[in-house]
């Protein structure tokens, strides 16, 4: 593996064993479910807002490597942006996950611009975005990959 390859492994591995921002926040704003029953992913979100900003955000479930990384890396991601912002955040993300667009300017979280080589690891890493945007957008049915 390259030095790059080497570097994007440790930091998924990292965050995949000491996940940031895990746990439930007491008297959320909103919150959302998600399932990816392909790999068995589960992940629940709940968010304090404050106006159209992410004040907080934990995240709560059990999956794969990369779904509990990614999970990780978007609450550190996320936290103080606005609505709009995520919204902007969630689509650079989900180009570069479906190899659709570039990682330029993601920052950490072009660990993840290799995923899209694995189109059943697109499910996983991008089940937490999906879910804190159906949180985000008052949707209270399950978010599936499926």
């Amino acid at each position: 593996m390259n030095e790059l390859g080497d570097l994007y492994q440790e930091i998924i591995l990292d965050h995949y064993k000491r996940p940031r921002n895990a746990g439930r926040l007491q008297e959320p704003s909103c919150s959302a479910a998600g399932d990816n029953p392909l790999c068995g992913d589960k992940i629940s979100v709940t968010v304090r807002t404050a106006g159209d900003r992410i004040e907080d955000i934990r995240w709560n479930g059990a999956g794969c490597a990369i779904s509990t990384a990614s999970a990780s890396l978007m609450s550190e991601a996320v936290k103080g942006k606005s609505k709009p912002e995520f919204e902007a955040l969630f689509d650079r993300f989900h180009a570069m996950v479906t190899g659709t667009g570039g990682s330029e300017g993601l920052d950490k979280l072009e660990v993840f611009s290799g995923v899209s080589e694995f189109p059943v690891r697109v499910k996983c890493a991008s089940l937490a975005w999906h879910t804190l945007k159906a949180a985000l957008e008052g949707k209270n049915d399950t978010v599936s990959t499926e």
